[in-house]
């Protein structure tokens, strides 16, 4: 039967890979063989990991993207393809928050911005269902491919202040259960969709939420802490194990699930 978790010479496509938790599973699955490409806005960071990637013997390539933009999509799908004939596996880590779409400790609901909230809806949402469309035909030509999408947390227990997140990453969960189902009917079981919830990883765009500049945590950090079974954040390399599984043979009958990687915080009631 093989190694059912080769991925050499895959073509993984990550979104938002030039991020802290994208870089790292970049680096993970080149390490492993996986030919990488990057899609990001950040030109600098992207072509920075490219190198590092390079460095250690990997193969990795670099597209400045918009993720809300389809023919800018439809052009990175174009160059792909040109360079490498085919796409594996498509990583959808593309995502974010914004203020105007969160509700603060001393604000209301009524203090939401419709408009933030809409683009932070946008990003995480709409910037997971382009992407999913254009990368998938290629998939759907060769009747063989896997997409993970990036839930959150936040999509089992709506989270406090997290308004717009929240909404939209309870979306990308139902979305792909949908794809899933959708894809398998229509086009053959070669064709894979699920998604990783992961629990609290330190990122950017945290940070400054959970800890203090001196490293220790906030009220809002501790929070986590104390719901967390496991006592602390995660670590990113922690996401690599269930990504692999995921986008591997290993995970052949496996479609339309969500999978926890958390440190128990989901199944921790009081």
């Amino acid at each position: 039967m093989g190694n059912l978790f080769c991925i050499k010479d895959k073509v993984v496509i990550i979104t938002g890979g030039a991020g802290i938790l994208g870089r790292g599973i970049g680096e993970y699955l080149a390490e492993q063989g996986a030919k990488i490409v990057i899609l990001d806005r950040d030109e600098k960071a992207g072509a920075a990991l490219v190198e590092e990637i390079k460095t250690k013997g990997g193969e990795a390539s670099f597209l400045a993207t918009d993720v809300l933009n389809k023919e800018v999509l439809e052009k990175n799908r174009e160059d792909i393809l040109a360079k490498y004939g085919r796409i594996d596996v498509l990583l959808n880590a593309a995502g974010g928050n914004m203020p105007g779409a969160t509700i603060g400790p001393d604000q209301t609901i009524f203090d939401l911005q419709a408009d933030a909230f809409r683009k932070v809806v946008d990003l995480n949402l709409v910037g997971t269902v382009l992407p999913t469309q254009v990368f998938l035909k290629p998939m759907v030509d060769q009747k063989v491919g896997c997409v993970v999408n990036f839930s959150s947390m936040s999509a089992f227990r709506p989270l406090s202040r997290v308004a717009g997140y929240s909404a939209a990453k309870a979306a990308i969960s139902n979305f792909t259960k949908y794809t899933a189902t959708e894809v398998a009917k229509k086009f053959g079981e070669g064709i894979r969709i699920n998604a990783i919830a992961p629990g609290f990883f330190l990122t950017q765009q945290n940070r400054a939420l959970l800890t203090n500049p001196d490293g220790t945590y906030t009220e809002r950090g501790q929070d986590v802490i104390r719901q967390t079974p496991f006592g602390r954040m995660g670590r990113p390399e922690e996401l690599f194990g269930t990504i692999h599984y995921l986008i591997s043979d290993a995970s052949a009958f496996v479609t339309g699930t969500v999978a926890v990687v958390d440190g128990g915080f989901e199944c921790y009631a009081m």
